[in-house]
């Protein structure tokens, strides 16, 4: 996959660079890491820019971000309340006004996650989907999405613009990085479904003694 990638890369240039991380943020599990510090690396033996190449991939980035925000859209929060209504919402213990909370909560912190989160592997792609589910306004989106994807494109292409011939020693610690940011936020996830799973346990236990006791 990877020297399919760099083949790509030197075949079509700024093209291939586009391409690829307007791909990879569309499918997270292509490695934006290798593009990016490669790009770097032939700006120091072709005619390419560091400067256009930081644009290209920073247009790449915008590109598979529009796609999943409006795949987000489509996934809004209706179709939500209406599979939570059904049988996954009694299985989950999930209502319309846990759906309305998350959309609540978006509206407030949703512009310092999606630029945060362009700095997070695989988040950095997903997070334009709840972007779209909670309507986030696109001006604000695409603020938000350009200055984050923009700060990491610039980071890892100057990193393989500096390290030269050396570009593939980086990868190692951006993939260390990568699995430590995943482990970090596994974890965060099953922390918050099982508070979350005890909130509503708790909830219904109380619930039903009060009943048993009007009863």
């Amino acid at each position: 996959m990877q020297e399919f990638m760099l083949s790509i890369m030197e075949q079509f240039g700024y093209l291939g660079v586009f391409l690829l991380i307007a791909i990879e943020n569309i499918f997270p599990p292509i490695p934006s890491e290798a593009v990016l510090l490669f790009g770097g690396f032939m700006t120091t033996y072709t005619n390419l820019n560091i400067v256009v190449m930081i644009v290209a991939a920073t247009l790449g980035s915008l590109v598979g971000a529009i796609v999943l925000y409006y795949v987000g859209k489509i996934l809004n929060k209706e179709r939500l309340k209406k599979i939570v209504s059904g049988k996954v919402g009694k299985v989950l213990r999930l209502k319309n006004e846990d759906i309305d909370k998350a959309d609540k909560w978006f509206d407030e912190k949703g512009n310092k996650t999606v630029f945060f989160c362009r700095f997070i592997p695989i988040v950095r792609s997903l997070i334009s989907i709840p972007a779209g589910m909670s309507e986030m306004p696109m001006p604000k989106f695409l603020i938000y999405t350009i200055a984050g994807s923009t700060i990491w494109n610039t980071v890892l292409l100057t990193v393989g613009n500096k390290l030269g011939e050396n570009w593939a020693s980086m990868l190692g610690i951006f993939e260390q990085y990568s699995h430590i940011t995943l482990i970090v936020l596994v974890i965060i996830f099953v922390l918050a479904c099982v508070i979350f799973y005890l909130k509503k346990t708790n909830k219904f236990v109380f619930k039903k003694k009060d009943k048993d006791i009007e009863a």
